[in-house]
């Protein structure tokens, strides 16, 4: 495995990170998809053995429990030194005041609680899920500083918001000296490519990291588009569902898709190892976040790292790129009501 820097900081991450949400007790969040600790933790144990050092999670990600699996599993087999644990927070965790948001009360009451989970010391990357517009960024941002200056985080990450608020935060924290996000975590694949209008210039001029979530489109550039086969992720998450098969975009959908295989059966490879691949050529890009959920998918993506793209199959592969709403996540409303049908009674700290 050839390590690379995340961003403009020291810290060597793999190429390819495991996205821990697929981890998690069914009972505590997703029934259909997610995998308990009897099932993650081999895949976990793979994952270090290939060489990936770079685990990312949430502590709203199956109600804690995929951070407690996550955190379990790499004090079994990893040496914490070298590997690289992210989560993240803002979304609710509990009902009731002060349950959610990135307030300074909130921050530092989750920190604490993503620590006990993780079953470590420090976090390496922190990172807020989402931008929290009932907070100012000053007071996030400077409670995000006091985490690392206490120890507790060694470097700050963001997630999906509008360039124009990421750029704000990355001024406060110049004016004021405080840490600096390392990192931004947006979705970006070849179906969703509205990144590249803003926020990836941005982090482009500014130094960040990008770190993928859906690299693969929930697993729709993993098949033909006539293949009616769908994963359980993309059956299940309606928001993503409307993005992926819009009417409007089934023209350019199709003709991505099909550039894919194309470029697959010029390499001989798998459909994911050239949307893999894809990612890899864009400037900016530190890994994509694979919520691998077999051996073989793990591997397959340790594989897509010596798949070399030619530049006329990239072009091949962008060239029926449109425009297209991208969805960012799901709604405040949204999180409450998936918090109000949890089991009664269950502890959400």
């Amino acid at each position: 495995m050839h390590y690379i820097k995340l961003g403009t900081t020291g810290l060597d991450v793999s190429p390819i990170a495991i996205g821990a949400m697929t981890y998690g007790e069914p009972d505590r969040g997703h029934p259909v998809w997610s995998k308990g600790e009897q099932d993650a933790r081999p895949l976990i144990k793979h994952a270090v053995e290939a060489g990936i050092n770079f685990f990312d999670t949430a502590n709203m990600y199956s109600n804690g429990s995929s951070e407690e699996i996550l955190g379990r599993a790499l004090k079994d087999f990893a040496d914490r030194d070298a590997v690289v644990i992210a989560t993240k927070l803002r979304h609710p965790m509990r009902l009731g005041p002060n349950g959610r948001g990135l307030s300074r009360k909130a921050i530092m009451a989750e920190v604490d609680h993503s620590l006990r989970r993780l079953g470590t010391d420090y976090i390496d990357l922190y990172q807020i899920h989402r931008n929290d517009h009932a907070t100012p960024w000053e007071e996030t941002l400077e409670a995000l500083n006091d985490l690392v200056k206490a120890g507790k985080v060694r470097y700050l990450g963001a997630s999906s918001m509008h360039a124009w608020e990421f750029a704000k935060a990355l001024h406060l924290q110049k004016q004021h000296g405080w840490a600096r996000f390392a990192s931004m975590q947006d979705h970006y694949n070849l179906l969703a490519r509205e990144e590249e209008r803003e926020m990836i210039p941005l982090c482009l001029d500014e130094g960040v990291g990008t770190v993928i979530w859906s690299p693969l489109a929930r697993g729709r550039l993993t098949r033909a588009w006539d293949d009616a086969r769908s994963t359980e992720r993309s059956r299940t998450d309606g928001a993503y569902a409307d993005l992926l098969y819009a009417p409007e975009q089934e023209a350019s959908n199709r003709a991505i898709i099909d550039a894919v295989g194309q470029a697959a059966q010029a390499h001989g490879v798998s459909r994911a190892q050239i949307a893999l691949a894809w990612l890899r050529r864009q400037p900016v890009v530190t890994a994509p976040l694979v919520g691998a959920g077999s051996i073989s998918q793990i591997d397959e993506a340790v594989a897509s790292l010596d798949v070399e793209l030619t530049d006329d199959q990239v072009r091949d592969l962008q060239a029926p790129y449109t425009p297209r709403h991208d969805w960012q996540g799901v709604s405040d409303e949204a999180e409450m009501e998936a918090i109000r049908r949890r089991v009664p009674g269950m502890s959400l700290a």
